[in-house]
């Protein structure tokens, strides 16, 4: 299969199955020398991993990684780092009856004009656990990002038809709260909502929204490698996503260009701006401020309800879809949000070091 791979320099390629013996990802391109070891991947690894909360669901996994190569004494090598997670606790049984149907929202019916097979334990590659390699890179390059003052912040905005308040943010709560969301009051009543779904059978969907500070302005570049281009290629390869917004986004569409355009002024003999109406990049370039990206989840497919499909044989049928699925994808998604920008980031980082001949200079000469 073609397609597993993204990046320039900061390459990551994820493989494995959800039902297969194990996931992972090897990263290339990550510099020598960054301070690393297993638990900086955990952290990011527990953040998604299943069976935490009544709203996720009840598979249970470790989630543990092991680091194969790539790290010695604590830091890296400079070489590919191959990191392994082993799936314990597959039932495969429970998927057994949909290798014959398609079930509706999932990849099955493509993979199947696709490829003339699939896997269909558990979605196979199209299944979420496919990000367990791509958290684990995301806290390699947050990690290395961190280093250069580059911080990154994602969170739940939105749940259905309940939205979070900006006055009741508080940070600490996107780790504690079931939703993460970063507004107590909000993530309350977003679980007696999702209560009501799961009473129906049903799921929802949500927004995510990542923030980066600390950005130097000039990452990325003005055709085909803009970054808001390879952020939005990266946050829709994640299977849940269907739209990704930057700054105003949609919203811009209904500005004057009055109200768009962000003021530009100095302050401390530095270039920064009156507004962020364009969400930290201009012409595909960061400007210095910082980025908002809003990634919009679609609802689980997988729910209890009866449905309506077609089998193999091209029969119409109805079906109610077992197995141990998420009411909601929202809250572990999260992470995966975040780790995609990161890598995105650092691989433009990276890319943009030999963009000026004084920068190569400065390197090999000294100068």
């Amino acid at each position: 299969m073609a397609g597993s791979s993204l990046g320039i320099v900061f390459q990551l390629t994820t493989w494995g199955e959800s039902h297969g013996a194990a996931l992972g990802v090897v990263v290339d391109g990550c510099p020598a020398g960054l301070s690393l070891d297993k638990s900086d991947i955990q952290a990011y690894l527990d953040r998604r991993k299943p069976g935490q909360t009544r709203i996720a669901t009840p598979r249970k996994e470790a989630d543990e990684v092991q680091i194969l190569s790539g790290v010695f004494e604590g830091r890296t090598t400079g070489t590919p780092i191959s990191m392994l997670v082993q799936n314990t606790s597959q039932r495969s049984g429970d998927y057994s009856e949909i290798s014959s149907y398609y079930r509706p929202g999932h990849a099955d019916y493509t993979f199947d004009q696709k490829y003339g097979f699939r896997d269909y334990r558990g979605g196979g590659r199209s299944s979420g656990r496919e990000t367990i390699g791509r958290v684990a890179a995301g806290a390699i390059a947050a990690k290395a990002l961190s280093e250069f003052g580059i911080h990154l912040r994602a969170y739940t905005r939105s749940i259905g038809p309940i939205s979070i308040s900006m006055e009741n943010f508080d940070a600490s709560a996107i780790l504690e709260t079931p939703t993460a969301m970063p507004d107590r009051e909000a993530s309350v009543l977003t679980e007696k909502y999702l209560a009501d779904c799961m009473k129906e059978y049903d799921s929802v969907g949500g927004v995510i929204e990542c923030v980066v500070d600390g950005m130097p302005a000039g990452l990325g570049d003005p055709v085909f490698e803009k970054l808001d281009a390879n952020l939005a290629k990266a946050i829709m390869s994640i299977g849940a996503v269907k739209a990704v917004e930057i700054g105003d986004g949609v919203d811009a569409a209904l500005h004057r260009g009055s109200v768009n355009n962000d003021p530009f002024r100095i302050q401390d003999d530095h270039v920064v701006k009156s507004s962020n109406h364009a969400g930290g990049i201009l012409g595909g370039i960061s400007d210095g401020s910082r980025i908002i990206l809003r990634a919009h989840v679609k609802p689980t497919p997988s729910i209890f309800s009866p449905q309506q499909t077609v089998n193999q044989k091209g029969e119409e049928i109805e079906i109610s879809i077992k197995g141990r699925h998420d009411p909601v994808i929202v809250p572990r998604a999260v992470v995966v949000v975040e780790s995609m920008m990161a890598v995105t980031i650092l691989d433009s980082l990276l890319v943009n070091a030999c963009c000026k001949m004084e920068n190569l200079k400065k390197l090999y000469l000294n100068a």
